[in-house]
């Protein structure tokens, strides 16, 4: 048998997703249909009854949300792509909850704001533009796929970033700082590209 014919038997068929619009995966990106479970330590176990999200920083008012008040508020789909800087993407996500657009008005986000960093389980922090939180995609989530986020996968409130690598969607989520001034976080002093773009590959310094 030539090689090349051999070789068919083992390629995966293009997802036609992509094969409709190549544009859409990422460069050195592979598609999956699971959520691959990628954390640093330990699944967390939260009493959603004393759970608090607090907001505070460059703001006019702190805020401490309980998960109720969050369910409470007007919420939005977004249905979006995310990709891993390991290099696994999954199409099609339905996320549910409140726009950090809406978190930033109820705050009453300050002029001099101009990024903003996740806090979360075990001292864990990410940060992203001002921008890139306030866009019509970023949300802090409490529903994927039509059911409460699991445990593994963020519970009871994640970010979501959809435009970055998925790691500036912070798990765990338990304070969202508006700053006037860039903070590195965990992976990107351990090595990460701050900027964090797929499309550019924007994997590590």
């Amino acid at each position: 048998m030539p090689y090349d014919a051999g070789m068919k038997a083992f390629r995966r068929p293009l997802d036609p997703r992509v094969a409709a619009d190549p544009g859409r995966l990422p460069p050195g990106q592979v598609l999956t249909e699971k959520w691959p479970v990628l954390h640093y330590g330990s699944v967390p176990h939260y009493d959603v009854g004393s759970w608090r999200l607090r907001v505070h920083g460059a703001v006019e008012r702190e805020l401490s949300l309980s998960y109720q008040e969050i369910l409470d508020s007007p919420s939005r789909e977004v249905v979006c792509d995310i990709h891993c800087v390991t290099t696994w993407s999954r199409f099609d996500n339905h996320f549910v909850g409140l726009p950090l657009a809406d978190l930033a008005e109820m705050a009453g986000v300050l002029p001099s704001a101009r990024f903003v960093e996740f806090h979360c389980h075990a001292g864990f922090t990410t940060s992203v533009p001002l921008g890139y939180a306030t866009a019509q995609d970023a949300l802090v989530a409490y529903q994927h796929d039509g059911v409460p986020l699991a445990p593994e996968h963020g519970y009871p409130l994640r970010a979501v970033l959809p435009r970055k690598y998925f790691w500036k969607s912070a798990k765990w989520l338990e304070g969202v700082e508006f700053l006037e001034s860039d903070r590195l976080g965990f992976w990107e002093r351990n090595g990460y590209n701050n900027s964090a773009d797929p499309w550019r590959e924007e994997r590590y310094w």
